[in-house]
């Protein structure tokens, strides 16, 4: 169940009284949800965030009805009219009509004038004035940032994709508290090299219900898979490559945990993993020295596991303690700084 921010104080007040177990606040204090999916691996973004990032293109957008996309020909609202700017009239432009604005200028008969074009800071001529004064110089502006760790476009994964097609045996279910996932078919009828790498192209969604549905998959494909994720494991390098090069903090965090489940989910694995670091380790290298520097303060979302300079350092160790005799010698060709867990 849902309680609005309101009467979060109260429920909280109530429950606390009660001796209950209290809820926890997700999405930034906007909802409170009764339950979750993986403690620490919440979405920080509340709704009016995922907006923000579809119109900025850096999350895929859902389908435009509950059936799916409108026709090509059909006439869609400009996004310029939805944000107010067809107020505005362009200088030199007949064709166009100011509406009415609050005054009602039109329907007085007045000519409305165009708004004028905003000027950009120094580049009018307002309060200019002489001088004989040497003009300074300016100095020259510096190199631009090269964008390493810029997050970068998600694109649409083929998770969605064959979700939105009803190709993945799972579906919602809402038994209990909390939201949690529920299984078509047996586990054991599946084939985990069609579906193992579908589910790991969908780590790198960011809205539910593609993300919890991805996640939750994958945690139940690893503890159940056994044997059969060892032949599947060179389908998973591009789907995990692509969820790295995001460049997303809490998407990367995600898949780092998921690629620590995978080596300890059966033998041979991490030893498959070594002909592929040179495709892994680079976003590794990155944010290695990723870490949340507190001072003296104390960091109390420690058991989120959102540290990224932590997790490449655990997975590292992970993939050197269960990798064979040749994975430390990779990881040190990618990783320079890396230091053997061997020796600590």
């Amino acid at each position: 169940f849902r309680l609005r921010v309101p009467a979060c104080q109260r429920v909280l007040h109530g429950l606390g009284q009660a001796g209950e177990r209290p809820l926890s606040l997700l999405a930034g204090g906007w909802w409170l949800v009764a339950g979750g999916v993986f403690q620490g691996d919440q979405m920080q973004y509340g709704g009016s965030d995922l907006r923000a990032e579809k119109l900025l293109g850096r999350i895929p957008r859902g389908k435009e009805s509950p059936f799916g996309d409108f026709p090509k020909d059909y006439a869609r609202p400009s996004k310029l009219s939805m944000l107010g700017s067809s107020m505005m009239v362009r200088q030199g432009g007949g064709s166009q009509s100011m509406p009415e604005l609050g005054l009602g200028a039109a329907s007085r008969g007045l000519n409305p004038k165009s708004i004028p074009t905003p000027l950009k800071k120094g580049s009018g001529i307002g309060g200019y004035m002489s001088s004989l004064a040497p003009k300074k110089q300016q100095a020259m502006p510096g190199p631009p940032k090269a964008g390493a760790l810029s997050r970068r476009s998600i694109p649409a994964s083929e998770f969605r994709r064959a979700y939105d097609r009803g190709d993945v045996p799972i579906q919602i279910s809402y038994a209990g508290s909390g939201k949690q996932i529920s299984w078509k078919v047996s586990i054991d009828k599946l084939d985990f090299i069609h579906f193992l790498p579908v589910f790991f192209d969908g780590l790198r969604e960011k809205e539910d219900p593609y993300r919890m549905l991805a996640v939750q998959g994958l945690h139940n494909l690893l503890e159940q898979g056994g044997t059969r994720i060892l032949p599947a494991v060179p389908q998973l390098i591009l789907p995990v490559k692509a969820a790295l090069n995001t460049r997303d903090p809490e998407v990367i965090a995600t898949t780092l945990k998921v690629l620590q489940k995978l080596v300890l989910s059966g033998p041979m694995v991490g030893e498959a993993l070594v002909p592929y670091y040179r495709q892994l380790l680079p976003v590794f290298n990155l944010y290695k020295d990723s870490t949340k520097g507190t001072g003296a303060a104390i960091d109390y979302g420690q058991r989120k596991r959102m540290n990224l300079g932590e997790l490449v350092e655990e997975t590292l160790e992970i993939f050197e303690t269960h990798g064979g005799e040749d994975a430390f010698i990779n990881i040190k060709y990618m990783i320079p700084t890396y230091q053997s867990c061997a020796i600590k």
